[in-house]
């Protein structure tokens, strides 16, 4: 039995953000300016997030599925999409890998890279699991909660993590970001091909140039299709590997902050940067390189 949606994620044309917002404000919601959104707009114990990249819409609290069934689906989407997946996208139950990663944007702690293996009996068991993209779940516990699920789901994955010393050292010796997760990329797509060798096909999201990836790819990866592109985490292997990325990184995170005594904050905030002056005051110059990835302008700054 599918549990309770706790968060829904729907990718919109920028015609549609506009019409979702005239309905909302006809049916009553509150609105409020947010950072890199469109608009939020709240009504009861429901809140509907339309954020500028994308656009999608992000729909969290109580009350989704209806939401989902009698407002978003026949009123701006014009179709019918919940618990009919495998009818419009059944590409999304086939075998195949998904990748992802999370803390690539965030000064403070590692790059992790995870992979996860899906067919069509796990693709479900995911998706009534309640398995989505990371970015759309607010809560650790949620995260951590998703994480045991798909570990229990028996799906293969693979989860590599590139903490900031090495890191550090990669990216001096490589010189370039793209180039970098390229090679995360390819080291996890290799592991799974080591767990499900009959599988033929990994998707991920869309690289600045899938020839940077391509050429990474070892033996077993290049005997396989790769498949890019944007919003590849709507996939249930590509949400379940960003899901266990971003696992990894939030532990590391919480791990080293207690190890340091100093609270590590996520992102590149003004927050951030006072976190990386108290590691500088207390320990060095050098000791950013333990926890930081030190080719932010933040770390030249400090």
């Amino acid at each position: 039995m599918s549990q309770p949606l706790h968060s829904h994620t729907a990718p919109l044309t920028r015609e549609q953000a506009g019409l979702l917002k005239e309905i909302l404000a006809g049916e009553g919601y509150d609105f409020e300016a947010k950072p890199y959104m469109l608009y939020s707009a709240r009504k009861n114990k429901l809140t509907i997030a339309v954020y500028e990249k994308g656009p999608k819409a992000v729909i969290q609290g109580k009350g989704i599925e209806d939401f989902l069934l009698f407002l978003l689906e026949p009123r701006v989407l014009g179709e019918a999409k919940l618990g009919y997946e495998e009818v419009h996208s059944p590409e999304l139950f086939e075998p195949h890998f998904g990748i992802d990663e999370s803390g690539k944007g965030d000064f403070f702690g590692p790059l992790v890279i995870a992979g996860a293996y899906v067919d069509g009996h796990l693709a479900r068991t995911l998706r009534d699991a309640g398995v989505q993209d990371s970015k759309a779940i607010g809560s650790d516990k949620r995260i951590r909660d998703l994480a045991g699920a798909i570990r229990k789901s028996g799906a293969p994955h693979s989860v590599v993590t590139v903490a900031p010393p090495r890191y550090n050292d990669l990216y001096r010796k490589i010189g370039n970001l793209n180039r970098l997760l390229a090679w995360g990329h390819a080291r996890v797509i290799e592991n799974l091909c080591d767990a499900r060798p009959d599988c033929r096909r990994a998707l991920s999201d869309k690289f600045a140039d899938v020839r940077v990836l391509e050429r990474a790819l070892m033996e077993k990866g290049r005997s396989i299709q790769l498949d890019q592109r944007t919003k590849a985490e709507s996939d249930f292997a590509v949400a379940a590997a960003s899901i266990l990325a971003r696992e990894k990184f939030i532990d590391w995170l919480e791990a080293a902050g207690r190890a340091s005594g100093i609270k590590l904050p996520r992102g590149a905030s003004a927050a951030v940067k006072a976190a990386a002056a108290e590691i500088v005051a207390r320990h060095g110059a050098g000791a950013l390189e333990s926890y930081a990835k030190t080719h932010f302008k933040t770390a030249g700054e400090l």
